[in-house]
């Protein structure tokens, strides 16, 4: 990037007024929530009457007689709905020249071979761009329902959040206000504005501007990386690619479940990648000694993946998976680990998925068990044992590499009997038990038999808090509360709940304890733990 900026200082209404602007396929999507929208409009309003404001910095480059919005797209966006609702109040006040103005400057230029309007802001999403040029035309949403959580969904709640505001701004002298704001709007808003000379830059201006203390998240930079690396002629294609993608993923959280899913599918064929380094090894900016995919292979990689991956989050889609392996899928979810996530894509393209998913079941939860999966050491055996397992075909590595973090029965008994753990991890290892099967359905609400936080209980105080968290200790039920009799103490406990037990069998044998106490507890983990023993072992 050796051509320098030009920066100058420009009046929004000279700015817009001289060009039509792109908002092109690298950028970030019209993210704005309430919170972003409602700073813009108390920053605009308490300044009408202040004069000259500061909106920031835009930077374009210019290709085919339009400018590209590399960076300022958000505030060009919701400062284009806020003209539009001027623009509509003007006409209904029967303020024509004014509404003609505002028209001319912000919303649509002319041909002047053809006298075809033409807008001065547009998206290059086909969708989104309806949207908000319907709002441009109609000054009102579209008759369509809008999905939460989407571009079109957020350029709407922006534009009545802002037509409500200059409403109510509007109430005390609306002919006069209505002057007063489009004169602030064309005159006394700034923008600084830097016009890169050359268009073909504008992905690597992208970047680094927005990787210089601004926040962007990794799937905006890969997007931004992956159709800079696409020809022009097909630059359309590979973009609504991405969108379909990405779209089977909550953009919330900074896109995190979408980025998670691209290291997920890249690691299966490449292995494992820090989530700090998964942009650098995409983009060959951080080479670890190993070659990544290239744009259309990632693509490609992503697709493929894809419909399987959706299962794995929520086995209740459709997809290519049914039977045990969704079975499994559900388990993994109960237990919330995500780290094996690539060594069950692995898994599913052997002729003997089932049996390798069996023993990735076993592992995982007689690892929970004693220890924990939350290290980044083990993610990285994991990692790597997916990768060996689509390169063998064989699913025996895990066996063979990850043996040492199979720990023994008996130490799988000894923790089970008396560590704490959470209710989802001792809810799941119930529900095997009962139904006999490593692959549980999920029946029951946990509860702790003695809750803790109580000093009823005769022999049970905060000196012995250790043992409410433990498995024996624990019940399911089929109430997902307690009455408040059922925490007082043990006699109230045996009325209210164990009518309720999923099991009347485990009821039973419950009501035959005279007190509970941490004699009873041990006794009873200790029983529930060599169960599930014989079971997962």
């Amino acid at each position: 990037m050796d051509a320098p900026l030009n920066a100058s200082a420009l009046q929004a209404g000279a700015l817009i007024s001289k060009s039509r602007f792109a908002i092109p396929q690298f950028q970030r999507e019209y993210s704005w929530q309430d919170g972003e929208v409602s700073e813009f409009w108390s920053d605009l309003s308490s300044n009408v009457e202040a004069g000259d404001y500061f909106l920031g910095l835009v930077i374009l480059t210019e290709e085919n007689g339009a400018k590209n919005v590399v960076d300022g797209q958000q505030r060009l966006v919701t400062l284009t709905l806020l003209a539009t609702v001027l623009f509509f109040e003007a006409k209904k006040l029967g303020r024509k020249a004014l509404a003609d103005r505002i028209e001319a400057d912000f919303l649509r230029s002319i041909d002047y071979d053809t006298d075809e309007k033409k807008p001065r802001v547009f998206l290059s999403d086909p969708d989104d761009n309806k949207t908000f040029q319907t709002i441009l035309d109609t000054g009102s949403r579209p008759d369509a329902d809008l999905f939460e959580d989407t571009v079109s969904y957020r350029m709407v709640k922006s534009f009545e959040y802002l037509k409500r505001r200059l409403r109510e701004d509007l109430k005390s002298d609306a002919f006069k206000r209505l002057g007063k704001w489009a004169d602030f709007l064309t005159n006394q808003l700034y923008f600084a504005v830097f016009i890169h000379p050359d268009a073909a830059s504008a992905y690597t201006v992208f970047e680094v501007v927005n990787t210089r203390g601004r926040e962007l998240t990794t799937a905006d930079l890969l997007k931004n990386f992956v159709l800079s690396q696409t020809p022009a002629g097909e630059r359309e294609n590979r973009y609504h690619q991405w969108r379909l993608i990405s779209g089977n993923f909550s953009s919330e959280a900074s896109g995190s479940t979408f980025v998670q899913y691209i290291r997920h599918a890249v690691t299966v064929e490449y292995g494992h990648v820090l989530p700090k380094d998964l942009y650098g090894f995409l983009s060959r900016k951080n080479p670890e000694g190993k070659s990544p995919p290239s744009p259309p292979e990632l693509l490609d990689l992503l697709s493929k993946r894809l419909p399987l991956y959706l299962q794995i989050e929520d086995p209740s889609v459709s997809g290519p998976a049914e039977g045990r392996a969704l079975n499994m899928f559900s388990a993994l979810n109960s237990l919330n680990v995500l780290t094996v996530r690539p060594i069950v894509m692995a898994l599913f393209e052997l002729d003997d998925a089932e049996e390798g998913m069996d023993y990735l079941l076993r592992l995982v939860v007689r690892r929970i068990v004693v220890g924990n999966l939350g290290t980044g050491n083990i993610e990285r055996r994991f990692s790597e044992a997916a990768k060996k397992i689509w390169e063998t075909k064989d699913w025996t590595a895990l066996s063979k590499d990850l043996s040492d973090l199979n720990p023994s029965k008996e130490d799988f008994v000894s923790q089970l009997a008396k560590r704490s753990y959470p209710k989802r991890t001792l809810a799941f290892m119930r529900q095997s038990v009962l139904q006999g099967t490593v692959r549980p359905n999920s029946d029951g609400v946990l509860h702790w038999i003695w809750p803790k936080n109580t000093e009823t209980w005769p022999g049970l105080t905060d000196q012995n808090a250790f043992w409410a968290p433990t498995s024996g200790n624990s019940l399911l039920t089929n109430v997902p509360t307690r009455p408040p009799r059922a925490s007082e103490n043990w006699e109230g406990f045996k009325a209210e709940m164990l009518q309720h037990a999923v099991s009347q069998d485990e009821a039973e044998e419950l009501r035959s304890y005279e007190n509970w106490n941490v004699k009873t507890i041990e006794e009873m983990g200790s029983k529930f733990a060599r169960l599930a023993g014989e079971l997962w072992y």
